[in-house]
């Protein structure tokens, strides 16, 4: 799977537990939040789209930061 790395605009937990709703309905994503950074890394076979999408579900600001390299 490609790691993909996304801005979204959260400013508290309650955000990064939206962040966590949606992409469990999605299903087929392991993800990480980082909250500080304001940054959703996620791992998944679902396409780019399919995954900005879903995070705007949140009614947050959302943007694509790029491929993320498996280190």
């Amino acid at each position: 799977f490609q790691k993909h790395e996304f801005f979204v605009d959260m400013t508290c937990e309650g955000c990064s537990n939206a962040v966590t709703r949606v992409l469990h309905r999605l299903g087929g994503v392991n993800f990480d939040i980082d909250l500080p950074n304001k940054k959703v890394c996620i791992d998944s076979e679902h396409n780019v789209d399919t995954l900005l999408e879903t995070l705007k579900k949140t009614g947050k600001n959302a943007s694509y930061l790029g491929e993320k390299s498996a280190q």
